[in-house]
């Protein structure tokens, strides 16, 4: 059934007319004076002050205070003579098969990490390389550690 044109036109126009959805909005924050009060806001104005003091996460090791030895003393300058690495170097001492051991984070993306005796001898690669898994040489060093404490972290 063809509606007449005069009709169709008719249509449009009312529609056209028509206002679209209309609501009264009204936005107000919460430190807008309260109509009909005697002039106190809603909440506190925020301080420019810190109300939260921050917490370190449980998972944190705790910071070595021991002396370093002085081949990871050199290390240290290695990295800090280097560019800034994304994300930062770790170095980290833990206990592993009964010896003190540091292991030494990568930058980023299929690089071997490091894993070092308390002399500075390279044991093997625990992670990294293509596969995450390392060099196969101390598959054990992710369950088998302790005492983990962070030695040094890249301050730039």
């Amino acid at each position: 059934m063809r509606l007449p044109l005069f009709w169709a036109a008719s249509s449009v126009a009312i529609l056209l007319s028509a206002p679209a959805c209309q609501r009264q909005v009204a936005v107000t924050t919460p430190t807008d004076t309260i109509m009909g009060t005697t002039g106190q806001t809603s909440t506190p104005a925020p301080t420019s002050k810190n109300t939260v003091t921050p917490v370190p996460a449980a998972d944190q090791p705790a910071f070595d205070k021991a002396p370093r030895p002085q081949w990871l003393e050199a290390k240290i300058q290695q990295h800090m003579q280097a560019p800034k690495a994304n994300p930062p170097i770790h170095i980290y001492s833990y206990r592993y098969e009964g010896q003190a051991v540091y292991y030494e984070t990568t930058p980023c993306c299929d690089q071997f990490t490091n894993l070092y005796d308390a002399k500075g001898n390279l044991i093997c690669h625990p992670d990294g390389g293509i596969t995450g898994r390392g060099d196969g040489k101390c598959p054990d060093f992710g369950k088998s550690r302790t005492e983990e404490k962070l030695v040094w972290q890249d301050p730039r």
